[in-house]
């Protein structure tokens, strides 16, 4: 008998022993014969006790029951609670030595031999979402004002990264371009596998990423054993499903861009939906081959031509950056 049903028959036995005792307690002592009309009046006065007391003690069984009802309810509420947080798998812990708070990349974007905007990449701070220890990253996207003329640029990414899963709890995306706009907030349970967006609720893999978080994890992963043409799979989650986002190692080489030199590792994002850009062909991306593994460069196919993201300066990097060679 568990702990509930213990109490619950302790209540009713407690309630059906004061109603036991009251209709069957014995007289004591003796008494002289009273008046038919006193004998009549005590009578009724008995009545109404034995009846008051049987009314009370009905009360306190409803009392106890009700007692008894709400602690089942709350011991079944726990249960449930503790069922559900044995069936949420702890979450993986990957080891990042590539990037932390404090981090800054600063990158031209060209558009032909022309300078159109700059671009942004920080880790400004840890923020927290659902009680998980976050990197704060944060990603724009401006044109330069020389070029607004033509063509207005100014886009906004934010991702909040779960410093132990590498995987993102939130991803917001604020786009301006031209007269096009476009507000996309989702969050991520990376536990239950469920995304939640302004449109709804929706199923994920686990570890599903947002196109910038995806980014950032592809820095963690170790290239030393890929060979040319090898290929690893992630997920992207964008709007009200998850695609595959295909990551294409190309092999390696040396860049030079305004930041420097550096020995490279060269991948391909194969991005169906929700890119940093509308993308219609390859996008190829030059990370410094070493621990870092900091992005210099990116090579985006757009509507109206190639556009290139080049490195210009970067600061608060977590390791050296044995991959520069001048």
């Amino acid at each position: 008998m568990t702990k509930l049903s213990r109490n619950r028959s302790f209540f009713v036995a407690i309630c059906m022993l004061a109603l036991l005792g009251a209709a069957f307690s014995p007289q004591k002592g003796k008494h002289k014969p009273a008046a038919k009309g006193a004998a009549a009046v005590r009578s009724a006065a008995q009545a109404d006790s034995v009846a008051r007391r049987h009314a009370d003690s009905l009360q306190a069984a409803g009392r106890a029951r009700a007692v008894a009802d709400s602690l089942q309810r709350a011991d079944s509420l726990a249960a449930r609670q503790r069922q559900d947080s044995l069936a949420a798998p702890p979450l993986r812990h990957i080891q990042n030595e590539a990037f932390g708070v404090g981090e800054r990349l600063v990158f031209d974007v060209n558009f032909g031999f022309i300078t159109a905007g700059e671009a942004v990449m920080t880790i400004p701070s840890y923020d927290s979402i659902a009680s998980r220890k976050c990197y704060r990253i944060q990603f724009t996207v401006n044109s330069l004002p020389s070029f607004s003329w033509i063509y207005k640029v100014e886009d906004r990414y934010l991702t909040f990264i779960d410093v132990q899963a590498i995987a993102p709890l939130r991803f917001e995306q604020h786009i301006h371009e031209g007269s096009f706009t476009r507000d996309f907030v989702a969050e991520f349970d990376q536990q239950k596998r469920i995304a939640r967006t302004s449109g709804g609720q929706y199923p994920i893999q686990q570890y599903v990423h947002d196109i910038l978080s995806a980014f950032y994890f592809v820095r963690t992963v170790d290239f030393s054993s890929f060979k040319t043409g090898d290929m690893m799979t992630l997920y992207n989650f964008y709007g009200d499903k998850s695609y595959e986002l295909g990551v294409r190692f190309l092999g390696r080489q040396d860049l030079e861009v305004a930041a420097g030199t550096f020995r490279t590792i060269v991948v391909e994002p194969l991005v169906k939906e929700g890119g940093l850009f509308k993308s219609e062909g390859r996008i190829v991306v030059w990370l410094t081959d070493d621990a870092v593994k900091m992005p210099v460069r990116v090579n985006t196919k757009v509507v109206i031509g190639s556009i290139d993201t080049e490195l210009r300066e970067y600061s608060g990097l977590v390791a050296p950056l044995t991959a520069r060679v001048r």
